[in-house]
């Protein structure tokens, strides 16, 4: 069995070891060291470089829900998108070296079936944890392009637009065509964020008062496009903005995932006299997007993208702490734990 380096018999993980009411905290988990396979035959052993955390990992934490994802197992670990080197191979299409991406758990290593994983060109993106911005700039991509259908002329709101998909799919509507692009916040640095480096034309606090009011001072002949990402009270200010015949893409709850707040009120009177197309979408829906991001990616970042991202260098231990810190607002858009290795 072809392998590369020193091998560990035994390698930490984190486990899902109760289900969180409200925030995650640390008495959710348990850390704990498990065995690390020798691949079988198919089979690559990944020592983990990056993992990725996002804010559905939240809702997949619960024993229900209505994601098209199976919840957590009590446990086990959580999986997400990770970034790592194979160090050892049962596959000749995935050498020992290659840096892969992969849907991997919250542990130092990962035995994988070799069609899980995907090879990747280290010169297509500038660092390793970009790759990890696929799910979410897939996702921006689906919605924004395919099902809000965005293009010249188009005014566009994305809210929670500071996160690792709201902050790519402003700038992809911008690319698209849209004349003006609308982002929510939750702080007025995140705002200022939106407007100063992500090439927004404003940005509106969702915790000020008077939340409709100010995005109709941001849009006054109201918005064409609404990419909703967070549910709650910004679906229904953004419904009472929404110009004729206006485009809703509904791909996030967070507000109500997060805080339990009530799910939103659609305004039917406005629906009908408006005449909107409300439609919800998840990646799960489109996974072949997924295989145009990496080379879109790579050419919008040369020229001017910018991918808001926070890495926080740690042990796998830190993993939940840094998703507590995403959902709690006090990161900006995509955040990873870079493991030591």
């Amino acid at each position: 069995m072809p392998a590369g380096g020193d091998i560990p018999h035994r390698t930490r993980a984190v486990l899902l070891d109760s289900r969180p009411d409200g925030p995650p905290t640390a008495a959710n988990f348990r850390v704990t060291e498990v065995p690390v396979a020798v691949p079988e035959p198919g089979h690559v052993l990944v020592r983990t470089g990056h993992l990725g955390v996002a804010a559905v990992m939240r809702e997949r934490m619960d024993a229900g829900g209505n994601l098209p994802l199976p919840p957590f197992a009590l446990g086990e670990p959580p999986v997400g998108p990770a970034v790592g080197t194979v160090v050892a191979s049962g596959d000749d299409a995935v050498p020992v070296g290659a840096q892969v991406s992969y849907w991997g758990p919250w542990a130092g290593y990962a035995d994988l079936a070799a069609d899980d994983v995907q090879v990747l060109d280290p010169a297509l993106l500038p660092a390793p944890e970009y790759h990890l911005a696929t799910p979410n700039g897939s996702t921006a991509l689906y919605g924004v392009r395919d099902i809000a259908r965005v293009g010249p002329g188009d005014v566009v709101l994305v809210s929670g637009a500071a996160g690792g998909v709201g902050s790519l799919a402003g700038q992809i509507a911008r690319r698209l065509g849209a004349d003006r692009v609308i982002g929510t916040a939750g702080s007025a640095d995140k705002c200022r964020l939106l407007t100063t480096d992500l090439g927004f034309d404003a940005a509106v606090n969702h915790r000020d008062d008077d939340l409709a009011g100010n995005l109709r001072a941001a849009a006054p002949d109201g918005i064409s496009v609404y990419l909703d990402l967070v549910g709650g009270v910004q679906f229904e200010a953004a419904v009472a903005v929404a110009a004729p015949f206006a485009r809703v893409a509904v791909g996030g709850a967070l507000a109500t995932q997060q805080s339990g707040a009530a799910w939103p009120r659609l305004d039917t009177g406005s629906a009908i006299m408006k005449g909107l197309t409300i439609r919800g979408f998840a990646l799960a829906h489109a996974l072949h997007v997924t295989a145009e991001w990496p080379a879109l990616f790579a050419g919008w970042l040369g020229e001017g993208m910018v991918f808001p991202h926070t890495v926080v260098e740690g042990d796998v231990d830190d993993v939940p702490q840094a998703l507590a810190d995403l959902l709690a607002g006090r990161h900006h858009g995509h955040v990873s734990v870079a493991l030591r290795e």
